[in-house]
């Protein structure tokens, strides 16, 4: 678990609160914020879902592991009486 320390400040109209880099999102993330008595929590927006085409589009996007290729080896099944 990661722990801050931040300070409120005006923006315009609202409250805002900076989110330092040891728990930022990133720029323009969407985020969800929910208050319950005192505690406030924010976490990311659940996005649309995926279908698979855009992961087989995203992984062709970051392309194959470095490294050298591993092949597997054949496995011959053993030969068996009655069979």
């Amino acid at each position: 678990m990661i722990e801050v320390e931040s300070k409120t400040f005006k923006s315009g109209n609202s409250e805002a609160v900076r989110l330092p880099k040891e728990v930022a999102y990133g720029a323009g993330v969407e985020v969800t914020i929910r208050k319950v008595g005192n505690r406030i929590t924010i976490e990311p927006k659940q996005g649309a879902k995926k279908t698979m085409a855009d992961l087989v589009a995203r992984l062709r996007e970051i392309g194959p592991p470095p490294g050298p290729k591993f092949r597997r080896q054949r496995i011959v099944p053993p030969k068996r009486e009655g069979g």
